[in-house]
């Protein structure tokens, strides 16, 4: 009998209760490594080792606020959900249920087949996907992540992409910082560091954690980019054999903006400004311009 993975989707909420202490957890733990068993000392020992410590601890608090600022931005952001009674702008009717989805399509694209959601009850927009974990349709979804408690759409994409930026930043400031102090448990002693023994095992363990988060991240930086580059989903990255081409590419900088507006001043930060948010339906998750539409534009206007 095959198994059912949907039956695990109750545990996949509890984990994710855990692991928002396991994240909490780690950054503390790295703080005390950096901090205050490390350069918060340094600080008060004047000269070069002073303005070092000074420069670090700046930029490991700058960095720690953006990570905590993006990642509970990520938390608590409701990544959008099917309006009640949403309906596609046609004059359609619903199928009998015995399917997932209809099989009618508006325009030339699959990707604009109106789809029907059977748990739900209730059609289902384009680029949206129903979720197990959540129990209902999220809009331009593209994973659930466990380390968030929370569905990654669109309107929380944008914090996801910044909680991985600010992570990847983070960790390697720590490793980098510690790297010397790291050294020093491989020595025979003779070093000019001098720490305490609980100090240099705090180090030892929270560079080997830092280095690994940030190797690990930096790959699903790099992955995410890409998607946001050719204005996809992971799921519809999975799904691509099906439609090899993007029909919402329509070239890298509006791609890109769709995911973090067009205001350069909030490119960094986990906000949209209102006029972005009126100016920039996709923001919403609701309507995408398609690659077809743009290019009729042109056409229409002659």
């Amino acid at each position: 009998m095959a198994w059912n993975v949907f039956k695990f989707c109750t545990a996949l909420r509890a984990l994710g209760s855990i692991m928002i202490l396991v994240v909490i957890g780690i950054v503390g733990f790295s703080y005390y490594a950096l901090v205050v068993a490390n350069y918060g000392p340094s600080l008060f020992l004047g000269g070069f080792d002073s303005l070092l410590s000074l420069l670090v601890l700046a930029l490991f608090h700058f960095l720690l606020i953006m990570l905590l600022w993006s990642y509970f931005s990520v938390v608590v952001t409701d990544p959008g959900g099917v309006p009640p009674g949403w309906r596609p702008e046609l004059d359609i009717e619903k199928s009998d249920g015995s399917q997932e989805y209809t099989s009618l399509t508006v325009g030339d694209s699959s990707s604009h087949i109106v789809r029907y959601c059977r748990k739900c009850n209730q059609y289902k927009p384009p680029r949206s996907h129903h979720c197990s974990v959540c129990g209902r349709c999220i809009l331009k979804m593209d994973h659930h992540c466990v380390w968030v408690v929370n569905c990654v759409g669109a309107k929380n994409y944008k914090s996801f992409l910044l909680f991985l930026f600010y992570t990847f930043l983070e960790t390697t400031v720590v490793a980098i910082s510690l790297f010397p102090v790291f050294l020093v448990f491989f020595t025979d002693g003779d070093s000019d560091v001098t720490v305490s023994p609980g100090s240099l095992a705090a180090t030892f363990v929270a560079f080997v954690l830092n280095i690994t988060f940030a190797l690990s991240v930096l790959g699903f930086l790099i992955m995410h980019i890409m998607l946001v580059v050719r204005n996809t989903t992971t799921i519809e990255a999975y799904e691509k054999h099906t439609a090899p081409n993007s029909p919402y590419n329509i070239g890298r900088k509006q791609n890109f903006e769709q995911v973090f507006g067009r205001d350069k001043l909030y490119w960094f930060v986990p906000l949209y400004t209102e006029d972005d948010m009126k100016r920039m339906p996709a923001l919403r998750g609701l309507d995408f311009t398609s690659r077809s539409e743009e290019e009729s534009e042109p056409l229409q206007s002659l």
